[in-house]
């Protein structure tokens, strides 16, 4: 008898090596070849793919799902700079199985404590974008750091040292400049050359980074090997807290040293709801997305959409009038709980999202001036970045974090190689004033000494009585909570494997500005028919770049999004072979 044989294999698929696609085809033309990656014991999935292998090889050593995301989430600091980060922040889910619980952790930035409501606006009184943008005001305190170091200590089983060592070792060594990288740098030279620690990062020689050179980053690899030895201290505290705020203070902005040591991650209730006989568990305020997620699926669960089939003239038009009515709701009810009542409750009930359908006329488009915020009893950018995580016990993580815009504000902390961000963007500026993202904001997420931002990042998990089925989220700024939702329908609703579900041709409405956004494969028929119905379509490029994986009984699959280049999921299954 031979012994057992044990071999370890990698399952990968990225789906797309380069930045080309604009629109994906209809979906029907995906189903018969649209397969997911397949793996027994463990599962990452993110926008880059040396972070998924990363996130892989800790699973593979015996880390948790918290370990990996932690490791992805370092990594992606070094390989996906118009994203990850250690200058931002975001919101991460956390699910152990053992104890069959969710856990919130927000670890958004927040305002500098000598904010005010009026300090974007001029003598005027009018919002002047560019202070709130691409200004040293813009900069919110980060929380990156914090948010996953503090994961770690609590709900990991490695140290720090070991799941920060690859991400060192990569800006250290150097990566390899993907397509995707040098497109981006390209298409953001104007912007990112004003500042001249930036210019001499990503444009060396005055040209961006090459593709198919390698990209070394010696100063940001010594600042992650302060944060690996001192953790917090060495960020928030000492020479990287002092450089972070003379840089901000340089560039006009008002964050202080005390802003930074004061800076606390907070632990949040999720919001739940239940769709189909399913768990849906989202992010809580300030992150928007999650009560709007459920409250949309609370609305839907009244339609049939599994007999209207999926992107028909029926579907489309009923999730876009409940999508009108939830950002209706965001504009108003909205904010940063610790400084706002938001009425969670009211707005994910079952009673106010059937009371919302049924103003809902399948024959005809609500105009957006004709719909307000409900009335209730007692009453973020394009380039965020998600990545998904479940390991062999079934714990997992859901992790969205973001520099607000591409390459955030695009000032860089020249001693120590990071990006800040522009995250103040987010607030309401002036109620009724829209910001980077079209949206509308109101009272509730006014700019205030200490306040965090309002969100649309959306990280989350669908649960049965077993645990995990599905985790996922995006990126796509106000478009994040629509294209999380449509990954849940997709799969939930229309019986799509989670490849098919990514690929799936996607719609937004937000509201304000009132036109139904689609993407290329919706068929030119379907779009007859809804202008017909009142609905201002008009078509745009890609939304979202969602990272899931769907847990069953057969293993885990996982997909990442076809819309950006260089995304990867990756999983890994330990075999054995007997020979008698």
């Amino acid at each position: 008898m031979i012994n057992k044989l044990k071999i370890v294999f990698f399952v990968s698929l990225v789906l797309h090596s380069f930045n080309l696609i604009a629109a994906i085809p209809a979906i029907q033309s995906y189903r018969s070849i649209a397969q997911p990656v397949w793996a027994k014991h463990g599962m990452v999935a993110s926008q880059e793919a040396l972070a998924s292998e990363i996130g892989v090889d800790i699973l593979k050593q015996g880390g948790n799902a918290i370990d990996a995301a932690v490791a992805v989430g370092y990594a992606l600091a070094v390989t996906l700079p118009r994203a990850g980060n250690i200058g931002g922040g975001g919101f991460m889910l956390v699910y152990l199985a053992d104890e069959k619980k969710s856990i919130a952790i927000d670890y958004r930035e927040t305002a500098p404590s000598a904010s005010h409501r009026e300090m974007f606006l001029d003598q005027e009184g009018n919002a002047v974008a560019s202070l709130s943008r691409f200004h040293g005001k813009a900069v919110g305190v980060p929380g990156t750091v914090m948010g996953l170091n503090h994961a770690l200590k609590q709900y990991g089983t490695m140290p720090l040292e070991k799941v920060i060592k690859p991400a060192i070792q990569l800006a250290e060594n150097g990566i390899p400049v993907t397509f995707s990288l040098h497109s981006s740098l390209k298409g953001m030279q104007k912007r990112l050359s004003v500042d001249p620690a930036s210019a001499d990062i990503f444009y060396p020689k005055g040209e961006p980074l090459q593709a198919s050179s390698v990209w070394r980053q010696p100063a940001l690899a010594a600042t992650l090997k302060t944060i690996s030895q001192k953790g917090d201290r060495g960020f928030y505290k000492g020479p990287i807290a002092e450089n972070l705020v003379a840089t901000v203070q340089r560039n006009g902005g008002i964050m202080s040293l005390d802003d930074l040591a004061n800076y606390q991650v907070k632990i949040r209730k999720p919001v739940k709801g239940r769709y189909q006989g399913f768990d849906i568990v989202s992010m809580s305020p300030p992150s928007s997305g999650g009560v709007h997620i459920i409250q949309m699926l609370n609305m839907l669960e009244n339609a049939p959409l599994r007999d209207y089939q999926h992107n028909s003239a029926n579907a489309i038009h009923v999730m876009a009038e409940s999508m009108k009515r939830a950002y209706a709701d965001r504009s108003v009810y909205l904010g940063d709980p610790d400084y706002v009542s938001v009425p969670v409750d009211q707005l994910t009930s079952k009673a106010y999202a059937k009371s919302l359908f049924a103003k809902i006329d399948m024959s005809r488009a609500t105009p957006s001036k004709a719909i307000s915020a409900g009335a209730l009893n007692d009453v973020e950018s394009n380039e965020t970045t998600h990545f998904s995580v479940v390991d062999r016990w079934g714990n997992a993580v859901s992790n969205t974090y973001t520099l607000n815009f591409s390459y955030g504000a695009g000032i860089t902390v020249p001693e120590h190689g990071f990006l800040l961000n522009n995250e103040m963007d987010d607030f309401s500026v002036k109620p009724g004033t829209p910001n980077g993202y079209g949206l509308i904001g109101g009272e509730a997420n006014a700019v205030g000494s200490n306040k965090r931002p309002l969100s649309s990042m959306s990280p989350t998990f669908v649960l049965d009585d077993d645990g995990i089925v599905l985790v996922t989220g995006s990126p796509g700024g106000s478009r994040i909570i629509t294209t999380t939702l449509q990954i849940i329908l997709n799969v939930l609703s229309h019986d799509m494997n989670i490849a098919e579900a990514s690929q799936a041709s996607r719609v937004h409405h937000q509201w304000l500005p009132d036109e139904l956004r689609i993407e290329r494969g919706v068929s030119k028929d379907t779009v007859s028919i809804l202008r017909a119905r009142g609905h201002n379509v008009v078509e745009k490029s890609s939304m979202g770049s969602t990272q899931s994986i769907l847990r069953t009984d057969a293993g885990l699959f996982g997909a990442s999004d076809p819309r950006r280049g260089g995304a990867a999921a990756l999983g890994y299954s330990k075999i054995t072979l007997e020979n008698n």
